[in-house]
């Protein structure tokens, strides 16, 4: 069997880490695929070498672009190198351009697409993320649901076949990872910070950093924390908030550390020892919960509402009273930071990506890994 392992953004070589890691452990070699979304070859190579995982065959330089320039050049791109390497089956993971351009060139092309992650739903159609996933969801043969919902959002668009739920990857790459990371990380004393004495931030999204009103309220919140802040800036977020002219009051504050994106292996560490994770990312919601750092979400919907169900996450938008509440009460009430801390992980035991694999080897050893006339049931 030959899988071609199509990313384009770390999240996805993170999640995608255990399944590379799985193939490789039954002497299977994945075609390795990386559009370059978001970053260069250089800087993605290195991030591979951290991890300790194979280099990249192809590397795409799609870079940054409108959602249809981005999408439609990783299109193009991925399509001239399925034509010529032929793999047996696409692997897609998540929510990004990089996931639909993929699933489309390949599906196109009568290569049956495994999307990991499948079934995740925010049910808000103006991110480009629920497009991405739901379009992504139709058009593959093998779809790897994380959880029961997950699987249930699949049955109510009519997707029940090729579906089954896994558990994350993401729990098998932060349980596989933050041994690497305690191993080479020595952020900490680089930012002179002691373990659970600060807070993590992330914000990129969109709708948060597009949106000056949005993103004046955030920075509201982000001034008035009460422990130190670390906050890694997304460009995008950079670009903004010096555009509206927000940057100097971050930079300003003596609280608040500002830093350029941070290796994966130093994020983790970060995260592993925060007090509190404030963030608009869905895949740090799920490592906040699977490392027991209570989560409080700048968003007012998530596609992951089974860390909210097991306690671990609150959403908080950007409304100032209610964010400076929730961190307050985890301060001071030990007994609730204790239940958001000890919230049960809702992803899975951390063998996701070896049931993924042993599900598509098995497949193709029965010649089902192929692409179906037909994928919905009435």
């Amino acid at each position: 069997m030959r899988p071609a392992i199509i990313f384009g953004t770390r999240p996805e070589i993170i999640k995608l880490s255990p399944v590379i890691r799985a193939f490789l452990k039954k002497d299977v070699h994945p075609l390795i695929i990386h559009t370059g979304q978001h970053y260069d070859y250089e800087m993605s190579q290195v991030f591979l070498e951290e991890l300790e995982l194979p280099e990249i065959d192809y590397h795409l330089e799609v870079g940054s672009g409108t959602q249809a320039e981005q999408t439609g050049f990783a299109m193009i791109k991925i399509e001239k190198v399925l034509m010529e390497e032929k793999p047996d089956v696409s692997i897609v993971q998540g929510d990004t351009n990089t996931v639909l351009a993929g699933a489309l060139a390949s599906v196109k092309l009568l290569i049956p697409v495994a999307h990991v992650e499948a079934g995740l739903r925010s049910f808000d159609r103006t991110m480009p993320e629920e497009i991405n996933r739901i379009l992504a969801d139709h058009a593959s043969e093998v779809l790897f649901a994380p959880t029961l919902e997950a699987k249930n959002n699949l049955e109510k668009e009519g997707i029940r076949e090729g579906v089954y739920v896994v558990g994350n990857t993401i729990v098998d790459a932060v349980l596989q990872n933050s041994e690497i990371a305690d191993r080479k990380s020595k952020i900490l004393s680089k930012l002179g910070l002691e373990p659970k004495e600060y807070i993590l931030v992330t914000a990129h999204r969109k709708e948060n950093v597009d949106n000056r009103d949005r993103l004046e309220r955030l920075v509201d919140i982000l001034t008035s924390l009460p422990l130190p802040v670390v906050y890694p800036v997304h460009p995008r977020a950079e670009k903004r908030l010096k555009e509206f002219g927000l940057w100097k009051r971050l930079e300003s504050n003596e609280n608040i550390i500002l830093t350029k994106p941070l290796g994966y292996l130093d994020f983790l560490k970060l995260e592993k020892n925060a007090k509190i994770i404030m963030t608009d990312s869905g895949g740090i919601q799920e490592e906040a919960i699977i490392l027991g750092v209570p989560c409080l979400t700048l968003r007012y919907n998530t596609e992951r509402p089974e860390t909210i169900k097991a306690g671990g996450n609150v959403l908080v938008g950007v409304e100032k009273d209610l964010a400076l509440m929730y961190v307050e009460k985890l301060l001071n009430d030990e007994n609730f930071y204790r239940r958001m801390a000890s919230a049960r992980n809702p992803f899975g035991d951390g063998r996701a990506g070896e049931r993924i694999v042993n599900i598509l080897l098995a497949l193709w050893e029965e010649g089902m890994l192929k692409v179906r006339s037909s994928n919905f049931i009435s």
